[in-house]
């Protein structure tokens, strides 16, 4: 990389709905900028960005790609997000440390149900934002309606600063409406245009979009908006300057139209996004913690290096990147670097400015620069880079819970040997995965996103670390537990010469509150049962709690006192007293109105309005509680609650339903009892598997 200053580098995220055309957009960045000679297209599997191979099986990102675009005397990295809601998580990466965001709207269907899931993230981390509404040269659409549906559903601060001339197949090229000017293409994918006077019929529409557009922008300059209260005209050189501010301030989201496929309007995006968008040094303080003290780093490329990952990938020639942006000072290549997180110290051979896979090798970065670090092996996205002795941590990545659950075991010897290392690379490269063996139910249970990630992230296994695993619906980790008391005496004795076995307990077993676990109560007086012995019972009762009476699932929410018993001075043990409290237990279950218990999920369910009717009838279908539904623009949120049981597939059901329109979130609520007729087939279902493991 040539010379650059922080002033002049733009970091940009392009997010948008599945299929709004970021990619093709990318393209046509790198095209302009002469960085490749032709454009290529998703559906050849050739573009810069959706470079991995499940990418171009199945004609959709699933991963962040950075490009790195020099632009006239700017330098811009280019943020490519997948727009998939099973690919959250890179979403949520790239919008950490861009310092732009390029909202892309597809004028065949206007805002979407990921749309707003991708500006909230854009609320939240307060960046600035470009409209861009994409495909304007297909079939009915409509500039207008569009722009009215953002305004509507996204912001109201979003007003356009270009309008386009012509529609649908006539769709040529684009006004200013700031200074009248038309830039014309030729519609056959090149970048060139020519400039000129706009069409006469649009100077009605262009004094009014003029007109909203200055009054938007004003509001970030009190003096300016007060002369132009007072009937001053502005000149074109100050309108321009509260532009930038208004859109640094976030006061005011640029909208421009175009076409990413014929190449119209890309030019005059790019330099939107190089005369409007900030640079790292326009952006405000980044909070970082020094323990639990929160602190301000100002944007300072002389300060102290330090640096944030927010995403490690792993090439299969270069081995592992760690992709790194820098929040403040600067840093050249072989010197080691500190992890704040792990406390370790790694050795920087050398930065790495990627463009999709491919990649020039850099000595320095300094602040604004986003790059890759080869071989950063102890480091994982979330981590603070710095010097030696550094302990301010930036907040880590905070990453949504897993929606779809799988059960995966190896199907060899040589696999199993193999899987826990591939579990644990892909962990730390994907951080919406999570790996754990339930120890209810016994599965090793892979949870991510959704089908379609989770098949992902099972290719990737496959692939790169040779390991075949087979998958399953989870089992449901049930639980069972009492309704009434009830008491019984438990006996075990047994003479077969020699030193023989002797224990007596009687429990009483009482409900207790949900979520009590086991309460074990000694009332032995007298000297019944030897103290020496009471430990045994209880580990008895724990042990029989866990191996569980009606299905095999662990009993739990009851009390048991242990009140009477017997003993042998010469015949007792531990062990003797542990199967009798197995026993008496198991006799006490039979009375006690034993009853099985399953999770319950909260949920929340985003989706269009037309939609709605379905999704509640499909939750009533699941034995699922409508809670609440509350209205978001033109999508209904829909709040219930629903059995853990009944939502393992409900990922593939939702997008088949919305027609990929819709997404949703849940979390563990509570355990509540398992209608009667459910129950029975899932006892007779645990019998049925006890019974095959016996044979």
């Amino acid at each position: 990389m040539g010379t650059r200053k922080p002033e002049d580098i733009r970091s940009i995220a392009l997010i948008s709905h599945g299929g709004a055309g970021k990619t093709t957009l990318n393209e046509a960045f790198l095209f302009d900028a002469g960085l490749i000679s032709r454009m290529g297209r998703v559906e050849d599997k050739n573009t810069v960005s959706d470079f991995d191979s499940e990418e171009q099986k199945r004609g959709i990102s699933i991963s962040t790609s950075l490009s790195t675009v020099p632009y006239k005397d700017k330098t811009f990295y280019i943020l490519d997000t997948p727009g998939f809601a099973d690919f959250v998580g890179e979403q949520r990466c790239a919008m950490r440390v861009a310092d732009g965001a390029l909202v892309l709207v597809n004028a065949t269907s206007g805002v979407e149900v990921q749309t707003h899931n991708v500006w909230e993230f854009a609320e939240t981390f307060e960046t600035p934002a470009i409209f861009f509404i994409s495909k304007l040269d297909r079939e009915n659409t409509d500039f207008d309606n569009v722009v009215a549906d953002i305004q509507e559903n996204i912001s109201d601060k979003a007003v356009p600063l270009y309008l386009p001339v012509g529609s649908q197949q006539n769709f040529k090229g684009l006004v200013n409406v700031l200074t009248g000017k038309a830039y014309m293409y030729k519609g056959d994918g090149s970048k060139e245009f020519t400039e000129g006077e706009a069409p006469a019929d649009m100077a009605d529409a262009i004094a009014s979009a003029r007109e909203t557009l200055i009054e938007r922008a004003v509001e970030a300059d009190d003096e300016l908006m007060m002369r132009y209260l007072d009937g001053e005209e502005l000149s074109i050189d100050e309108l321009l300057g509260v532009l930038r501010k208004a859109v640094c301030a976030r006061a005011l989201f640029p909208i421009i139209p175009g076409s990413g496929t014929l190449n119209i309007g890309v030019v005059q995006l790019m330099d939107m996004i190089s005369d409007y968008m900030p640079s790292p040094k326009d952006m405000l303080h980044r909070a970082a913690l020094n323990g639990d003290e929160v602190v301000n780093i100002p944007p300072d490329e002389n300060a102290k290096f330090l640096a944030f990952v927010f995403k490690v990938m792993v090439d299969p020639y270069v081995g592992k990147l760690s992709f790194v942006k820098v929040f403040s000072g600067k840093l050249t290549s072989d010197q080691t670097v500190y992890n704040v997180n792990e406390e370790t110290e790694e050795r920087i051979s050398t930065f790495r400015f990627m463009r999709g896979k491919d990649s020039t090798e850099g000595k320095e970065i300094i602040l604004g620069d986003i790059v890759a670090i080869p071989k950063l092996e102890s480091t994982i996205a979330g981590d603070t880079l710095g010097m030696k002795g550094e302990t301010l941590k930036f907040r880590p990545i905070k990453f949504p819970k897993p929606v779809y659950s799988v059960a995966v075991f190896p199907k060899s010897r040589a696999d199993e040997d193999k899987l826990g290392n591939a579990i644990t690379k892909m962990l730390k490269e994907d951080r919406t995965l999570s790996y754990e063996k339930n120890p209810e139910t016994n599965d090793a249970v892979l949870s991510g996103m959704g089908d379609m990630h989770l098949d992902i992230v099972l290719s990737k296994i496959k692939e790169r670390y040779k390991v075949d695993l087979e998958t399953r619906t989870p089992k449901v980790p049930y639980r069972e537990t009492i309704k009434k008391k009830a008491s019984a005496q438990g006996k075990h004795k047994k003479q077969s010469g020699g030193r023989g076995q002797y224990g007596d307990v009687w429990f009483e077993l009482a409900p207790l509150d949900k979520n009590a676990g086991i309460e074990f109560i000694d009332r032995i007086v007298g000297g019944a049962v030897p103290k020496n012995y009471i430990p045994a019972a209880e580990k008895g009762l724990r042990e029989a709690a866990a191996r569980g009476y009606l299905a095999g699932y662990p009993a739990t929410d009851f009390s048991c006192a242990i009140f009477d018993g017997s003993y042998h001075d010469v015949d007792s043990s531990e062990m003797a007293f542990k199967i009798a409290a197995s026993i008496a237990f198991k006799k006490c279950m039979e009375q006690a109105n034993p009853v099985l218990m399953e999770p319950v999920m909260n949920v929340e369910v985003t989706v269009p309005e037309d939609c709605l009717g379905d999704v509640m009838g499909d939750f009533n279908s699941r034995r699922g509680r409508i809670m609440g539904i509350d209205s978001e623009g033109k999508l209904q949120i829909v709040k219930a609650q629903c059995p853990l049981s009944e939502m393992f597939r409900y990922a593939i059901i939702l997008r088949s339903m919305t027609s990929g329109r819709g997404s949703f979130s849940m979390e563990y609520s509570h355990y509540e009892e398992v209608p009667g007729d459910i129950a029975k087939k899932v006892i007779e279902q645990a019998a049925q598997e006890r019974k095959d493991e016996e044979e």
